[in-house]
């Protein structure tokens, strides 16, 4: 799991995801023959048919999987004369999980965040109380480091915990890990297969609208990370981390097809992959926009169950990771139809 901590532990907020498109990139090269990059910065690759006779060949459909590259992040909006750095979301940040963790920005420049400590400061404090303190000793210091605009990722090393990983970013790392494991295991195929690794999917699934414009797929799975109901006093979930790859039913913006669902579903039985059903009440993925791009695609979405999303520790099981792995191959291997 080396390449899934290097992916979750490099900076690659939304709007700034070269350093994981590289990665990424370097590892998919020997598994397709055809790699671009759109002028939004997803990363497409293009797996053709092969490992089939010349009669199944031309004949498939069009297969797009994707998973997000981007993480949640600061921008920054003020330095004041002091040096601190206040700043304001990019995606979904829960300012009472941020508190105190630190960031780094791309250029290197690692800082803190802090919180204003007046007596009517809020409890849980506000992103407007909150600043980051990079060592400045004055504005002009803290000019030389950081500009206005400037985005900060936190700064977190993966770890293993017992057969789990806590990481910041597997939001969605550990999906492009998937997609980049099943290019890997592919035997055979006698459909079109499209891999989209998308961009800016945390601040309203942009990436995933011109993929799939572009593709123009029958079918689509997005591969995200889903929450879990169990934890201590958590909302009532039917998702645990370490009982299988969860199928989505519903969120807050997609439904699934019923026909992909129920594919997935014989699928997970037939190869005895443990696998689970997700309704997720607040929330979505990419496969919300993809399912609706042109004249639409038949649209499913794998989550791997993940404790404490969008928070600098979040926390997933690798037995799971291995089920969405070996679901993703089979759909590749099999088709949809």
């Amino acid at each position: 799991m080396e390449l899934v901590k290097r992916l979750c532990d490099t900076y690659g907020p939304s709007g700034r995801e070269d350093n994981i498109r590289k990665i990424i990139e370097s590892n998919i090269q020997k598994y397709c023959k055809k790699i671009e990059v759109d002028r939004l910065g997803n990363l497409i690759a293009h797996v053709r048919p092969k490992g089939v006779g010349k009669a199944k060949r031309g004949n498939g459909d069009k297969i797009m999987f994707c998973a997000h590259m981007d993480e949640i992040g600061l921008i920054i909006t003020h330095i004041d004369k002091n040096g601190f750095l206040r700043f304001t979301n990019v995606g979904g940040i829960f300012p009472e999980r941020i508190l105190f963790e630190r960031v780094i920005f791309e250029n290197g420049t690692i800082g803190v965040i802090g919180v204003e400590t007046k007596r009517e400061t809020p409890k849980p404090a506000y992103l407007d109380n909150m600043f980051i303190d990079i060592g400045a000793k004055n504005k002009e210091e803290a000019q030389t480091m950081v500009r206005i605009g400037d985005i900060a990722a936190f700064y977190q090393q993966s770890v293993n915990i017992n057969k789990r990983l806590s990481a910041k970013a597997l939001d969605d790392r550990i999906g492009c890990y998937c997609l980049i494991e099943t290019m890997k295991r592919i035997k055979s195929n006698k459909d079109d297969l499209y891999f989209v690794f998308s961009v800016q999917e945390e601040v309203g699934l942009r990436g995933a609208r011109t993929g799939a414009y572009a593709i123009a797929p029958k079918y689509a799975i997005a591969v995200d990370v889903t929450i879990t109901g169990d934890i201590p006093e958590s909302p009532k979930m039917d998702v645990s981390i370490g009982k299988g790859v969860a199928i989505k039913v519903k969120d807050s913006a997609f439904i699934g097809h019923p026909l992909i669902n129920d594919k997935l579903v014989s699928y997970a039985r037939k190869m005895k992959i443990p696998y689970q059903l997700e309704i997720l009440e607040r929330g979505t993925t990419d496969a919300a926009i993809i399912q609706v791009v042109k004249e639409g695609a038949l649209s499913g979405v794998l989550s791997i169950p993940t404790r404490y999303v969008h928070s600098t520790n979040e926390v997933c099981d690798f037995a799971d990771v291995e089920a969405t792995i070996k679901l993703l191959t089979c759909i590749c291997e099999k088709g949809l139809e």
